[in-house]
């Protein structure tokens, strides 16, 4: 039986998995089992923080707005702060209200004096 030559197909696959993983260090950008394993791993954990990012950014939205209701002029908490805000269907999210509260408090204790009256 003849010997077969392996085509440039795996070849091509090889590289392919090389250049994903170029940037790592060590076996991990060396050896191809362990290339496929890490790429693996790295495609896991890119699809798990996406979500965790929004999740994150969230947190720190709220915990600004908080700060800066607290130690203002207004004397209430963040839930009742929301809370208004939806009561007087003012359409602001907790992003651009973040930035309004670290850019310019006085523009926000406006908002926040509106919204209890």
């Amino acid at each position: 039986m003849t010997r077969v030559r392996r085509g440039y197909i795996a070849r091509r696959r090889r590289t392919k998995i090389r250049l994903f993983a170029s940037t790592f260090r060590g076996a991990h950008s060396r050896l191809t089992r362990t290339i496929t394993q890490q790429k693996m791993r790295a495609l896991v954990s890119t699809h798990r923080d996406r979500g965790r990012k929004k999740r994150d950014f969230r947190r720190l939205w709220i915990t600004r707005i908080n700060a800066v209701i607290r130690e203002g002029w207004v004397s209430y908490s963040y839930s009742l702060f929301i809370h208004y805000l939806y009561k007087r269907q003012l359409l602001l999210n907790r992003k651009i209200l973040a930035q309004i509260a670290i850019s310019n408090r006085n523009c926000f204790y406006m908002i926040s004096n509106e919204i209890i009256k």
